[in-house]
């Protein structure tokens, strides 16, 4: 008889929304991945890489012309000085990177602070490695209460995650909270799991601050971040996992018997392109910046409300005044009768909020864009 690990886990939201669009031919604003092709440079490396004969096994690591580039990306960035064959794991996509770290960290019975609403992996990671999750919620404008994580602190804590910009709501770390973050973990004696795929996408201005830019975080932290989001490529699942010599040393035990190694032609041509093209990280903020503005400019004449999202390539609508119906029921409506899936926000909270959310997708072509919001207005006038 098979004893299932996780008797409470099903299949995510972000399958089933994407099956049910599938199906009901709905623009799909649900799932977060672009409906556009990678650079084309980076797709003539990948092709060469796979010509040249790179094919066969990369270092456990990750290959090194890769990881020099993640080195001097973060240079540049973050002002870090991080060691390539030390401290930069490249792994089979972020939530390889998030698992591994997770197993690497917790032991049976530790609890790990999760911010709700949160990325769906987080909690069975945790539960996997033998631990507990324990949920704070964001405050109603989607920032921490860093007392309410302090209150959540006990001696069985070993670590929090963390993620910014943040999937689903957007919203971005300050300087403020990584001063928080970081008295709590001396005082506690914490670890961090920082989870920044989203990190080039960051917008108005307003800088990424990653933990690899605070000393005290980032001799505390794993933090890591995702190609396929940076590149328009979430279907080659290549991540990466920078961490402090100790905690990488970890972190490879566990990494080696997960994935082993990651794609080796991609890692190849991902090095290549980051060597000729620096430029595409720095230009990302204006162009999904860009997206989020004809967005919201197209979904003006709607009756759904919008804050602006500071991050992520994730806008969040409140429907509030257009039904009454529980965010799963309107996302379902939408995808089944309007034409267009979006994600609802209560299935990323343990004990949800009395709120009517949803999260669409912007990162679409701009014509996508303008289809989904004629449908979404059209609606929104209909059940105005």
């Amino acid at each position: 008889m098979l004893h299932s690990k996780l008797p409470n886990v099903g299949t995510t939201i972000f399958t089933t929304m994407s099956a049910m669009a599938a199906e009901y031919g709905a623009i799909n604003l649900s799932q977060g991945f672009p409906d556009f092709s990678p650079p084309a440079e980076l797709l003539t490396a990948l092709a060469k890489a796979l010509q040249d004969g790179k094919n066969q096994y990369p270092p456990m690591m990750g290959v090194a012309e890769l990881r020099h580039q993640i080195q001097l990306k973060i240079a540049q960035l973050y002002g870090a000085d991080v060691d390539m064959d030390r401290e930069i794991t490249v792994t089979s996509g972020a939530t390889e990177a998030l698992f591994v770290a997770i197993q690497a960290i917790v032991q049976r019975g530790d609890e790990v602070i999760i911010i709700d609403p949160a990325y769906d992996a987080y909690q069975p990671s945790i539960e996997l490695a033998g631990g507990i999750a324990v949920h704070v919620s964001m405050t109603p404008d989607f920032s921490i209460d860093w007392q309410q994580v302090q209150d959540a602190i006990t001696p069985r804590t070993r670590g929090i995650i963390v993620n910014s910009p943040h999937n689903p709501t957007g919203s971005v770390l300050t300087r403020q909270d990584l001063e928080a973050l970081a008295q709590l973990t001396e005082q506690h004696d914490l670890v961090v799991i920082s989870d920044e795929v989203y990190e080039h996408m960051v917008f108005d201005g307003v800088a990424h601050l990653s933990l690899l830019s605070h000393e005290v975080l980032r001799q505390r932290s794993f933090v890591v971040s995702s190609f396929g989001k940076t590149y328009h490529a979430t279907g080659w699942k290549v991540g990466y996992a920078v961490a402090p010599p100790a905690f990488t040393v970890e972190f490879r035990k566990i990494h080696q018997y997960v994935t082993f190694t990651t794609h080796t032609p991609t890692q190849f041509a991902l090095a290549d392109y980051m060597q000729h093209h620096p430029e595409h990280h720095l230009q990302l903020p204006d162009f999904y910046q860009a997206k989020r503005n004809l967005f919201l400019e197209l979904m003006a004449p709607s009756s759904f409300k919008f804050v602006p999202t500071p991050g992520t390539y994730f806008q969040l609508a409140d429907f509030s005044g257009l039904s009454d119906l529980s965010d799963v029921e309107l996302a379902t409506h939408l995808t089944q009768t309007v034409g267009v899936a979006a994600i609802p926000i209560s299935v990323f909270y343990q004990t949800p909020p009395e709120q009517k959310v949803l999260r669409f997708c912007f990162a679409k072509d701009d014509e996508t864009l303008r289809q989904a919001a004629m449908k979404l207005t059209v609606f929104s006038e209909q059940a105005a």
